[in-house]
């Protein structure tokens, strides 16, 4: 699934080419993902022109002059720029046909994505209950000592809580909590202030190094260049289960936890 450095790698890549194009004609071959797509959807776009690419959380937020639109990749979604044809594929649901001659398309096997317009996405209720941006000043110590004090669920799923911090997903708690050397399964209350120091340090770093390295490349993700990211390549323990740490040799334990697969070293983290 795609997750928070998935999501900024596309916006990233889509802001230097869709501010100040203008969306000659939108194509809905498939309405029925995870919100149906309205009618208004393409009423709306048609016409009209995108000022700002944005992100909140895991969604991405396309701003034009009337107004915008929600994009939510889901678990298998992707959104390619086209610079020259591609005839579209099965999973290809949505194009924006652009003024230059490019196309944005949206495909998603899985059709657990969503595109939803609305007149202004900040005020939308999906983003009103949203914790701080991982990456923003407002995710400090102080603010997740704070707000763990009476929390007695197992810390990794704590910051996997968007009420608590945005886009901490599956793979980056797993990898951020190894390199605080805090085991997953931990009391979150139980964290003191300089653990919470700790660990806003490596979730800002581990996000940090995979936005920089392009995105973990995961099933169906790949950017908007079509490219995949590489930072699956830097996995310290997550999706190694038996193999050996790379700190202290032990075998890397995997457990479920919240209903996801959860790995982590028996000895380095405590």
């Amino acid at each position: 699934m795609p997750e928070l450095p998935e999501v900024e790698t596309c916006k990233r890549g889509l802001e230097h080419h869709l501010p100040g194009l203008c969306v000659t004609n939108v194509i809905v071959r498939q309405s029925k993902l995870r919100y149906p797509v309205t009618t208004q959807l393409r009423k709306q776009l048609l016409g009209s022109r995108f000022k700002t690419i944005t992100r909140r959380a895991k969604y991405l937020l396309l701003h034009t002059d009337k107004g915008d639109v929600i994009v939510h990749l889901g678990m298998s979604g992707s959104i390619h720029l086209l610079t020259q044809y591609q005839e579209n594929r099965a999973h290809d649901h949505i194009d924006l046909n652009l003024e230059n001659g490019n196309v944005l398309r949206y495909t998603d096997p899985r059709r657990f994505g969503a595109w939803l317009w609305c007149n202004n996405a900040v005020e939308h209720p999906l983003f009103l209950r949203l914790g701080p941006e991982p990456l923003s000043t407002e995710f400090n110590a102080d603010y997740l000592w704070s707000q763990l004090q009476k929390r007695r669920v197992a810390i990794k799923i704590a910051i996997m809580n968007s009420h608590i911090v945005v886009g901490v997903g599956n793979i980056y708690a797993s990898e951020a909590l190894f390199a605080a050397a805090i085991s997953p399964l931990r009391p979150a209350h139980s964290l003191s202030q300089q653990d919470c120091a700790t660990l806003v340090k490596t979730i800002q770093q581990v996000l940090e190094r995979a936005i920089k390295a392009g995105g973990t490349t995961l099933k169906d993700f790949v950017n908007s260049q079509g490219k995949p990211g590489y930072f699956q390549q830097q996995l310290n323990v997550y999706g190694r289960k038996e193999e050996p740490c790379v700190q202290c040799k032990a075998p890397i334990g995997s457990i479920q936890l919240g209903g996801r697969s959860t790995f982590y070293c028996p000895e380095c983290q405590k």
